[in-house]
């Protein structure tokens, strides 16, 4: 599958997948996530069991803070 991962294009095994599996594959462990899925924002406790298919538009984005 084909996708655009923080506007880059991506190519993983298989047809779909969760976005846990991505950042499990991208070794995204970041505490503080932004996710959204073709501009909708997607909940942490939905990481897990949202699909994300060919041609989608992902994007993970690291949130920093300080002081």
């Amino acid at each position: 599958m084909k996708i655009i991962l923080n506007n880059r294009q991506e190519e993983f095994e298989g047809q779909e997948l969760t976005i846990f599996a991505i950042m499990d594959l991208k070794s995204f462990r970041f505490k503080m996530l932004v996710v959204r899925l073709n501009d909708r924002l997607v909940k942490k406790e939905e990481y897990s069991t949202t699909l994300v298919k060919d041609g989608d538009d992902l994007k993970i984005i690291h949130l920093v803070s300080g002081g």
